[in-house]
C-alpha cells in the first residue's frame, strides 16, 4: 500500500535510516525520472532532501490493518457460505454467491503473507512473492468479472452445462488478466529483502499493460456495469438489492483506481513534482488501497444484509433469481 519498500522496524527507528527519498524509492516508484541523456537521476527539490513521512506511518499501521482486515474477511466468508449451506432457497444465484465468496476467500487468505512480509521482511525467495501477487490479482479480476456477469444477464441462475462452462472462463480469464501483475512484482534487499509490488519500471511494457488491466477494473468496470444494468430493460426488471449488494466490490476499488491513474500523471510530469505533492500522493494511494481490501469482508456481509432483507420482504419462497437445478 503506498510506494513504500517495507523494511523491518528496526530499521525505522535507527537515526541512519533516514534514507533520501530517492535512496528509499530506487527504480521502484514515480519519484524518479531520467535525464534526457538517460545517465543521472534529476531531482532538485532545492533545499533539504525529500523525506518521505510516509514510509515509517506505513510500516507501523500496514501490519495490524492487514492481520484484522484478514480475520474480519475469513469470518464473513465463512458466515456467507454458512448461509448458503444452511438455505436451500438464496434470494441470489447460490452459484454466483458461492464463487465471490471463493473469491474473497483467496484474497484473504494472501493478507497475512502480506502483513509478515512488511512487518518483518521478505524471505521467502522471488517466486512466492509472484505466486502471491497472481493470487491477489487473480482474486480480484475474477470477482470483478463475477459481478459484472451477474449484473448484465442470468447466467447464474441455472447451475447447468452452460454456467459450469461460464464458471471455467471466468476464472481462466481472470488468471489470464492477473499475469501481468505477478510478472512486474519481484523482490529486492534494499535496504533487506522486500517482496515489492512492481520491480519493473513505470512505463515498462509489462506494467504498462498491467496499468491498463486494473484501470478497466476499477475504473471502468464500476461505471459500465450499472450503467448496462439500469439502461438495459431485460437486466433493469432483474435488478434487485441483493444483487446490487455485490456491486460493493466495485465501489469500494474505485478510489484506488483513481489514484493509479495519478500516477501516471505525476510520472509524465502533468502534475507538479514536488516533496509535498509526492508525500500526499502516497498518502492517498495507501489510503485508497486500504479502502479496496475492506471488500473482502465488507462483500459477504453486505450480500448477508441483502439477502436477510429480501427474505424479510418476501417471506421464504422461492425468488425469481434463486437457482434452479438443471433437468
Amino acid at each position: 500500500m503506498g510506494n513504500c519498500i517495507p523494511v523491518s522496524p528496526s530499521l525505522l527507528e535507527s537515526r541512519n535510516s533516514l534514507l533520501d527519498l530517492m535512496e528509499l524509492m530506487g527504480n521502484f516508484s514515480s519519484y524518479d525520472d531520467d535525464d534526457d541523456d538517460g545517465n543521472e537521476t534529476s531531482l532538485d527539490y532545492g533545499a533539504a532532501p525529500c523525506h518521505n513521512q510516509y514510509c515509517p506511518f506505513f510500516q507501523r499501521v500496514a501490519p495490524p490493518f492487514l492481520a484484522v482486515t484478514s480475520a474480519m474477511a475469513v469470518l464473513g466468508t465463512a458466515a456467507l457460505l454458512l448461509a448458503l449451506a444452511k438455505r436451500p432457497q438464496w434470494p441470489q444465484s447460490r452459484a454466483l454467491v458461492a464463487q465471490l465468496a471463493m473469491g474473497t476467500g483467496l484474497f484473504a487468505a494472501v493478507l497475512p503473507a502480506v502483513a509478515l512480509g512488511i512487518g518483518q521482511g521478505w524471505r521467502l525467495g522471488t517466486a512466492l512473492c509472484r505466486l502471491m501477487h497472481l493470487v491477489w490479482y487473480w482474486s480480484l479480476f475474477a470477482q470483478g468479472l463475477l459481478v459484472a456477469s451477474g449484473s448484465c444477464g442470468r447466467f447464474w441462475c441455472r447451475w447447468d452445462a452452460r454456467s459450469r462452462r461460464l464458471a471455467v472462463a471466468v476464472w481462466a480469464l481472470a488468471l489470464l488478466l492477473a499475469t501481468p501483475g505477478a510478472l512486474t512484482s519481484g523482490t529486492a534487499a534494499v535496504p533487506e529483502p522486500s517482496c515489492l509490488r512492481r520491480s519493473v519500471d513505470l512505463v515498462s511494457p509489462v506494467n504498462l499493460l498491467h496499468l491498463g488491466l486494473c484501470l478497466c477494473l476499477f475504473l471502468l468496470l464500476p461505471v459500465a456495469v450499472p450503467a448496462a444494468a439500469l439502461a438495459v430493460p431485460r437486466w433493469r426488471a432483474q435488478w434487485a438489492p441483493d444483487l446490487a449488494a455485490s456491486w460493493v466490490f466495485l465501489a469500494l476499488w474505485v478510489p484506488h483506481g483513481a489514484a493509479l491513474a495519478t500516477e501516471l500523471l505525476l510520472h509524465s510530469r502533468v502534475l507538479p513534482q514536488t516533496c509535498g505533492t509526492f508525500q500526499h500522493f502516497d498518502y492517498a494511494l495507501g489510503l485508497s488501497e486500504a479502502l479496496g481490501l475492506l471488500h473482502c469482508w465488507m462483500g459477504p456481509a453486505a450480500v448477508l444484509l441483502a439477502a436477510r432483507l429480501c427474505r424479510a420482504g418476501t417471506g421464504t419462497g422461492p425468488s425469481p433469481h434463486s437457482i434452479t437445478p438443471a433437468p
